[in-house]
C-alpha cells in the first residue's frame, strides 16, 4: 500500500512490512522463516477482514477516492477483450473523462462507457480528475445510440466526483446534456447494465447510471452530493472529520444502504483489502457479475426491457402508507 495508505490501514502497512522483511532476510541468509511468516500472514488475513468489516461511511468514501483503486481503462484492460476505443462527440472535441468503445465481454460484443481518472497529476489534469464535459455526456450519448443500432448491450462505469461545473461547460450545456442523456437511456431498447466503481457524483454520475441493473462494488459510494459539499451547506463546515462523518452517515451512500433502499441492484464484493489491493480478482469478480446480468437481460424482447426498466424508476422513492 506505500504511501498512498489510508489513516485506518496503517495498522494493515505495518504488518505488511513486517513480513516483507523476514521474506528479505530469508532470502539474504538461505534461512527457512516459514514458521515466522505463517502466523504474521494469518494475523494480516485476520486483521485485513476486521479493519474492513467495520468501515464507517466517510471511511469507505476514502476508499472509493484511493488513487490506486482500478479505473475504467484498467477493467477494460482485465475484465473485456478486443477493446475498440471510439472519440468524440462529432460537435465539439473529445472529452477524455469519459472513455467508450466496443469491447467483448466473454466473446460477445457489448459497448462499455465509463468515467476515466488520472493515475497521476499529469494525466489527471488531462482527464479533468474524471469530472465530465457537456461533450463528454454527448460522446456517451452517441455510443449508446451506436449500440442500440448494432442491438448491442451497453455497460457503463461510473467513477466521478460529479459533472465539471465551470463557465464553459455551462455555456455549452451541461444540463441539457445530462437532461438528454437520462431521457434517452430510460427509452434505449437494449441492455444497460451500469456499475459504480469508485466514486458515483450526482448528476455527473446518473447520466451514465440509467440502466436496467445498477450494481456497486462493495467500498464504492453513489451520492446526490459530495460529504464536503453537504456538510458546507447544512452545518456551514465541509473540512471538518466530524461533520464530514456527520453528513456520510446521513446521506447513505454505501452499497449496503443503496441496495436496502432499492436504488442499487445489486453489490459486487471487492477482495479482502479494497479493490485497490488486488485489480486483478476485483475485474473478476465485475466480470462475473456483468455476464450473468447481461444474459439474463439480452433474453428479454425490447418493449418489455423498456417497460421494466421505466418501471423500475417510477418506483424510486415511493412511499407506503
Amino acid at each position: 500500500m506505500g504511501t498512498s495508505a489510508l489513516e485506518f490501514e496503517k495498522p494493515i502497512v505495518e504488518l505488511e512490512r513486517q513480513i516483507d522483511e523476514l521474506r528479505r532476510a530469508a532470502e539474504e541468509r538461505s534461512v527457512d522463516l516459514a514458521g515466522e511468516i505463517a502466523p504474521l500472514e494469518t494475523r494480516l488475513r485476520e486483521l485485513r477482514r476486521d479493519v474492513y468489516d467495520k468501515l464507517t461511511p466517510i471511511q469507505r468514501v476514502q476508499v472509493a477516492r484511493h488513487p490506486r483503486r482500478p479505473f475504467t481503462l484498467d477493467y477494460v484492460r482485465l475484465a473485456f477483450t478486443d477493446w475498440i476505443e471510439l472519440h468524440g462527440d462529432r460537435a465539439f472535441r473529445d472529452d477524455a473523462a469519459i472513455v467508450g468503445g466496443w469491447a467483448r465481454l466473454d466473446g460477445e460484443t457489448v459497448m462499455v462507457i465509463g468515467h476515466q481518472r488520472g493515475s497521476d497529476t499529469k494525466e489527471n489534469l488531462r482527464r479533468n480528475f474524471g469530472m465530465p464535459h457537456p461533450e463528454g455526456y454527448r460522446k456517451a450519448l452517441r455510443l449508446m445510440k451506436l449500440a442500440e443500432k448494432f442491438h448491442v448491450p451497453v455497460v457503463t462505469l461510473i467513477d466521478t466526483p460529479g459533472a465539471w461545473a465551470g463557465i464553459g461547460a455551462e455555456e455549452r450545456g451541461q444540463s441539457e446534456a445530462i437532461a438528454r442523456n437520462l431521457l434517452e437511456m430510460s427509452q434505449l431498447t437494449v441492455p444497460i447494465v451500469a456499475t459504480v466503481i469508485g466514486e458515483g457524483g450526482s448528476g455527473g454520475a446518473l447520466a451514465l447510471g440509467v440502466a436496467d441493473r445498477v450494481l456497486m462494488l462493495s467500498n464504492s459510494v453513489y451520492s446526490v452530493i459530495t460529504v464536503e459539499g453537504c456538510a458546507a451547506i447544512l452545518w456551514n463546515d465541509g473540512k471538518s472529520p466530524e461533520m464530514r462523518e456527520r453528513a456520510a452517515t446521513a446521506l447513505k451512500i454505501t452499497a449496503q444502504d443503496l441496495v436496502e433502499h432499492h436504488v442499487v441492484d445489486e453489490i459486487v464484493q471487492e477482495p479482502l483489502g479494497g479493490a485497490h489491493a488486488d485489480h486483478e480478482a476485483t475485474a473478476k469478480a465485475l466480470q462475473e457479475a456483468l455476464l450473468r446480468n447481461v444474459d439474463e437481460l439480452r433474453r428479454l424482447k425490447p418493449d418489455k426491457l423498456v417497460r421494466r426498466r421505466r418501471q423500475k424508476y417510477l418506483r424510486l422513492g415511493a412511499v407506503e402508507e
